[in-house]
């Protein structure tokens, strides 16, 4: 299936079954080079949350956080507006990160499970489940590893963890890193001048069947 371009759709990650965040983003295009999608500051999103208000990284440790009682709750997007690739069949996505003025600051690939397409009509969107490892790239295409010692403590509890490849993962990121380093797409400078469409409103609320049940691999 592809999403028109200017549908919202919703982008969920999910853990075991579970929502951990849920982002309401307008189609820019679906075509052979992937799904982009761009995430508007100011969208309401919902955020998996424990109980007591704490999220993820406000907790001591993963095991803290795998064993407390949590819900989706509802947030808004408060950083720039970001534009996502999901590349077909890869188990990755790059994101355009911006400043205040719109600018492009840097990439940031984010290594996932490659997306679960689903259509409902009324709602549709991609499930993915985020490996935690990332990598950042700055605009001379200079690069760096993000949070490796978080994935290296979530893969130490693999009785709450949703990894089950970790040499997979770290491959996924190199085959990545040599893209990068020859300046291929996306890394080629594509769409870091893009601009929304003026009409493209941040979605004040998240449509009836955002939480509809999860279909990433699980």
């Amino acid at each position: 299936m592809n999403f028109e371009p200017g549908r919202l759709i919703l982008h969920r990650d999910t853990h075991r079954d579970r929502i951990a965040f849920v982002h309401p983003g307008r189609v820019v295009s679906d075509d052979e080079r992937g799904l982009l999608i761009w995430v508007a500051r100011g969208s309401t999103i919902a955020v998996e949350t424990a109980l007591d208000g704490r999220f993820s990284r406000d907790m001591p440790s993963f095991l803290d956080w795998a064993t407390v009682e949590k819900a989706p709750r509802s947030a808004t997007w408060r950083g720039p507006g970001v534009l996502r690739l999901f590349p077909p069949g890869a188990n990755h996505s790059v994101w355009w990160f911006r400043d205040d003025r719109g600018d492009f600051t840097n990439w940031y690939v984010n290594l996932e499970e490659s997306a679960v397409r689903w259509d409902d009509g009324d709602v549709a969107g991609i499930d993915v489940t985020d490996q935690d490892l990332d990598i950042v790239v700055a605009p001379d295409r200079s690069w760096r590893w993000k949070d490796e010692d978080e994935f290296a403590e979530r893969l130490a509890a693999p009785e709450h963890y949703w990894v089950r490849d970790e040499a997979e993962v770290w491959a996924e990121g190199r085959r990545v890193i040599k893209k990068v380093e020859a300046g291929e797409f996306p890394f080629d400078g594509t769409w870091t001048d893009f601009r929304p469409d003026p009409a493209w409103t941040a979605p004040a609320e998240l449509p009836a069947g955002w939480d509809r049940p999860v279909l990433a691999r699980t």
